[in-house]
């Protein structure tokens, strides 16, 4: 299903058929999480260059939602659809990524952020890029909004990393509708948080317009606080939400 293990490579049949398994396991996954973080981060960058005033967190919060399930659902079979590093450390800590390939997806990841950032920076009015910052997250003004800042990406990123690694990878809990429950999950995030943080949870989604920008304010943020959501949902599930290949403990 959703967030295949890449554990199961075989080395035995011919040269041709090794050189295909090699680019399915491989190439075509990276590949995969280029494309769609590029397609997610495109459209998340535009629907906050563009968002009306009257729309508040509205626009941003469906735009981010059903780009990524639209995404998940699209290319989730080839790479396992995670499209955000925080994602991929969660799932590689649950058993259901390669730690091989857990540095090339966070850096197809991130290229997609950049390549997304651009094409949003290409087409958008300069008026309406600049007061955005193109689309990068700019919520947080002062030192008085670090904590509250941080601990939202905490919370937000276990809520969604956690959708993530019980929907699509713990068998006894993963479901078909785990594209529409972690779009839901990032809409609902963005809803909630999106005042407090910019409810961001994925540091490539934060990574790419910044760096297209040039807006590094507090960009550290949005590393700090998906990076610790997500160890925090793997340490749940290996001691206690998994399932008995997943679990460490009473097995």
């Amino acid at each position: 299903m959703y967030f295949q293990n890449f554990f199961n490579f075989v080395e035995e049949g011919p040269r041709v058929h090794r050189a295909v398994s090699v680019f399915q396991l491989y190439v075509q996954p990276w590949l995969a999480e280029l494309v769609g973080s590029a397609l997610f981060i495109f459209t998340g960058c535009m629907s906050v260059i563009e968002n009306g005033q009257d729309t508040g967190s509205l626009q941003p919060a469906l735009a981010h939602g059903l780009a990524l399930g639209i995404v998940i659902a699209l290319l989730g079979e080839i790479s396992g659809g995670h499209f955000n590093p925080a994602v991929s450390v969660s799932v590689c800590l649950v058993g259901g990524l390669n730690i091989i390939l857990l540095i090339p997806y966070i850096a197809a990841q991130l290229c997609g952020g950049l390549i997304g950032a651009s094409l949003a920076k290409v087409i958008s009015p300069p008026q309406n890029y600049f007061n955005t910052s193109g689309g990068a997250f700019n919520t947080v003004k002062d030192r008085a909004q670090l904590w509250p800042a941080i601990i939202a990406e905490v919370v937000m990123t276990l809520f969604l990393t956690l959708s993530v690694c019980m929907g699509a990878v713990n068998s006894k809990t993963r479901t078909f509708l785990a594209p529409f429950c972690i779009g839901l999950t990032v809409t609902a995030d963005v809803l909630a948080g999106g005042a407090i943080s910019g409810a961001c949870m994925n540091p490539a989604r934060a990574f790419g317009p910044a760096a297209v920008a040039h807006y590094w304010t507090y960009h550290w943020i949005y590393w700090v606080g998906p990076m610790i959501g997500a160890l925090l949902t793997g340490t749940l599930i290996r001691l206690m939400l998994g399932d008995e290949r997943i679990r460490l403990l009473l097995k």
